[in-house]
């Protein structure tokens, strides 16, 4: 699309292509069709030539296989910058896996220009959404209000979100699209189309609306978790139920939000254990694992938020390479992240036992309840918020202050102090606002140590 529109701005003929039309099983046929491609082009210079897909053609050359296969990618080089020069025409290549690239195809000379296209972010996706509802909605259509909560959604995504809200338009007999119609296509993308027909029986429901319950009290009383959007009971495509998060642009994460998403992802198994015991919990938080899994091990091996592990990155295929005895602490580490998290979930429900079941019965009486109906209901207050601690910090901040080989900082300088004012009262007094400044030196030491932050000077001086 973007090839397509800089070609009409530019005013000149635009010839498309994709890799695979390149790939042909009889030898030779690639490279007839590339050098056809640039004959093509040079007639109607100055022109632009799009490749969508390249990968296909110009993997890199030690990955493939036949004597003959880098045939057509050779020929691709020497049309691009050979012997001859193509002047007057712009050749532009769209891939989804850069790496796989020839080296020799992006150095300088030939695709020397790299764009990366992220996804839109609010304003980008405002004027999709724009562009593409045209003058077909109502007045009750709130647009930045819609797109503030999906990140992530590319263009298509949200072309193919108006198209199905004008399909629901036209099903209920409406003359206009409504806000209504845009979030019910909105969720239908996210999560799969409504069964409203599905009878799971009063004992599935009781326990999914109060899995869901825990998911929205573990977020709504954990610091750094995303704001609850909407809890429901309501089936759609292989969930029972679900609680929507607003997915705000977030260009990063700290420690803090990602132990906030592990809690939140236990606190389904956690409430089910609540309610109905350790021997009656089900399957339904197979996809909370999951998620939870592998966030804690990113955690682990991408981040450098592990103290046994290091600052190190691991990928995924990188861990089957590490020796035994690594790949064991890794799983330790892993193990621990997502257990503390199982316990700081259950402590969460159990603290707000009331509000937990509150929130069940409502989900059981009315299916549905948005963000600010269930903060209503339970009477939610953001000071009673608790913040997801790594518990191995936190254990290394409480032996230190307890070691007897000089750990606890606040005890050797207050045996500091007491030593000088033995000796003289004047300079006790001297020494006393030196004392309290340590102190909050120290104090700002333990904060940063608990959110994971490395001290370049530890030992702080005034």
């Amino acid at each position: 699309m973007l090839a397509r529109a800089l070609a009409g701005e530019a005013g000149v003929p635009f010839l498309a292509t994709n890799g695979a039309s390149f790939d042909e099983i009889f030898v030779g046929v690639g490279v007839m069709r590339v050098r056809k491609l640039f004959e093509r082009a040079k007639e109607r210079a100055p022109c632009i030539v799009f490749i969508d897909e390249i990968d296909a053609i110009a993997n890199t050359r030690m990955q493939m296989g036949t004597a003959h296969s880098s045939d057509s990618l050779n020929a691709l080089l020497s049309e691009m910058d050979g012997f001859e020069q193509n002047t007057g025409i712009i050749v532009i290549a769209a891939t989804n896996m850069p790496d796989r690239l020839d080296a020799a195809l992006i150095r300088p000379g030939r695709f020397d220009r790299k764009v990366h296209l992220q996804l839109p972010d609010r304003k980008a996706r405002e004027h999709i959404v724009r562009l593409y509802l045209g003058e077909r909605g109502d007045d009750t259509i709130d647009i930045p209000l819609l797109v503030g909560d999906i990140s992530g959604f590319s263009g298509a995504e949200l072309e193919s979100m108006v198209n199905l809200a004008s399909i629901e338009c036209v099903k209920a007999g409406a003359n206009k699209v409504s806000q209504k119609h845009l979030i019910e296509a909105k969720e239908v993308i996210s999560m799969g189309r409504a069964r409203t027909n599905l009878d799971v029986g009063i004992k599935t429901r009781t326990v999914t609306a109060y899995h869901e319950g825990g998911h929205a009290i573990v977020s709504l009383y954990t610091k750094g978790a995303k704001p609850v959007y909407k809890a429901t009971i309501l089936p759609r495509g292989s969930a029972l139920g679900f609680v929507a998060s607003v997915n705000e642009d977030e260009f990063m994460a700290t420690k803090e939000s990602l132990l906030a998403q592990l809690d939140v992802c236990m606190g389904g198994r956690a409430a089910e254990e609540l309610y109905s015991g350790s021997a009656q919990i089900t399957t339904g938080a197979s996809s909370d694992f999951n998620q939870a899994t592998r966030i804690a091990t990113a955690m682990v091996c991408q981040y450098g938020m592990s103290s046994k592990v290091g600052r190190v990155y691991y990928s995924t295929d990188d861990i089957n390479k590490l020796s035994p005895e690594l790949q064991n602490v890794i799983n330790q580490e892993v193990r621990r992240l997502l257990d503390e998290s199982y316990h700081r979930a259950k402590h969460i429900i159990v603290e707000h036992e009331n509000a937990w079941k509150m929130l069940a019965n409502g989900l059981l009486e009315k299916e549905t309840l948005n963000g600010d109906e269930i903060r209503t209901m339970i009477a939610w207050d953001e000071s009673q918020q608790i913040e997801p601690v790594d518990s191995i910090l936190s254990e290394k901040e409480n032996g230190a202050s307890s070691n007897s080989n000089g750990g606890g900082r606040r005890k050797q300088r207050s045996l500091a102090l007491k030593t000088n004012s033995g000796k003289k009262s004047n300079s006790a007094r001297t020494a006393a606002p030196m004392v309290e400044v340590q102190a909050s030196d120290v104090v700002l030491e333990d904060t940063l140590k608990q959110n994971g932050a490395e001290l370049l000077n530890p030992n702080p001086t005034v």
